[in-house]
């Protein structure tokens, strides 16, 4: 991107020729810097040739630039808009000519109406075809995580709520196509591609928080939706969604019409006394005819049958491992980006140390027994 703080945390979409980048903003990190100048970037969409590395188009999540909103506490300038980064990889409509892409919170005041959105973008110019905001008025840094160092924290600081995964094309039975997407709210929405983003439904699994709701990914087979949330319980925030508990596991959703068919709890008991260990799902699941596979930040990747939940598999990966390329290995929390299945075989990535959690550094490799 244009910004010293531009980042890709997505991968890109390949389509005809174009390679489609996804471009977030690590400023939401930087401004717990009281003296740093909060903020100035804007999440992006670029499509560039696969033959020349030639950008075709670059679309910004914020149109135009930031303008001077005066000082912080120590004097610090200040800049808005910003933020609205996009964290995850854009979704390719062949049919349609269309990219969709989730967006994050705003970083400073005034917000706008681009972030914590699902946007449409035209395939051929990258132009915006239509956009559905989720959450408005959400303006969020690091500097309002911590007792300390506030300065660049917006006021009000928003929930953070940011779409941090890829929407997702998918076909219902009845052959309409819908566009889904969690968001950190812990709402799974449906929106209908050939209504400009109307939603089709709506469904709560979670209270929500920066952590999630729903963080990094879910899983369809075509007639349900699976949705991981989070709702990490030092991560919560009270006031937001005061009438719902957190209610970490895996959910299972009718594609139809949202309606919840299952749920299955993350255990409470072997988190207890452990630290970093956290009784929540973060990570992305992944769907396989009958069955759904599901990491925790427990540690644990589980087997859940894909008709009631119930749990037919759970392996335990905080432990040591022999590596068979001699490096010492230790599994660890379960995040980010789901198992991988091929060839018979499911590969989960096992040790995540961010957000306080237990780190770790293996590949692990998984076949059916007498496989």
């Amino acid at each position: 991107g244009w910004h010293p703080e531009s980042s890709n945390t997505g991968s890109p979409a390949l389509y005809d020729g174009k390679l489609i980048a996804p471009i977030s903003t690590m400023e939401v990190v930087t401004a717990g810097d009281p003296t740093y100048a909060c903020c100035t970037a804007s999440g992006a969409v670029a499509a560039l040739d696969t033959s020349t590395g030639e950008v075709l188009w670059y679309h910004r999540v914020i149109p135009g630039y930031p303008d001077s909103v005066g000082v912080n506490a120590i004097g610090t300038p200040r800049w808005a808009p910003s933020g609205a980064p996009v964290w995850s990889s854009p979704t390719v409509d062949v049919r349609r000519g269309l990219v969709y892409a989730g967006t994050g919170e705003n970083y400073t005041r005034p917000t706008t109406e681009s972030s914590d959105a699902i946007i449409a973008l035209d395939l051929a110019t990258g132009e915006l075809a239509w956009s559905f905001q989720a959450t408005s008025g959400d303006a969020f840094t690091m500097a309002c995580s911590g007792l300390r160092n506030r300065q660049n924290c917006p006021n009000p600081p928003g929930p953070d709520l940011d779409f941090g995964m890829a929407p997702m094309l998918v076909t219902r039975p009845d052959g309409k196509e819908v566009l889904v997407a969690g968001q950190k709210s812990g709402v799974v929405w449906a929106l209908d591609p050939d209504a400009e983003g109307a939603v089709l439904w709506s469904t709560r699994v979670g209270k929500g928080s920066a952590l999630g709701g729903i963080h990094w990914g879910m899983a369809t087979d075509g007639r349900t939706v699976y949705a991981a949330n989070a709702d990490r319980g030092d991560a919560v925030i009270a006031d937001v969604n005061p009438e719902r508990e957190p209610s970490p596991g895996l959910y299972a959703l009718d594609l139809m019409d949202g309606r919840v068919l299952w749920e299955s709890r993350a255990p409470v008991e072997i988190c207890e006394g452990r630290r970093g260990c956290f009784s929540s799902n973060s990570a992305a699941p992944t769907a396989i005819d009958g069955v759904v596979f599901a990491g925790g930040l427990d540690g644990h990747i589980r087997a859940h049958a894909a008709d009631d939940g119930r749990v037919l598999w759970d392996f335990d990966t905080v432990r040591e491992f022999e590596t068979v390329n001699g490096v010492p290995g230790r599994g660890g929390a379960i995040d980010g980006p789901g198992p991988v299945i091929a060839g018979g075989i499911v590969f989960v990535n096992s040790g995540y140390g961010q957000f306080g959690q237990m780190p770790g550094n293996v590949l692990l490799a998984f076949a059916p027994q007498g496989g």
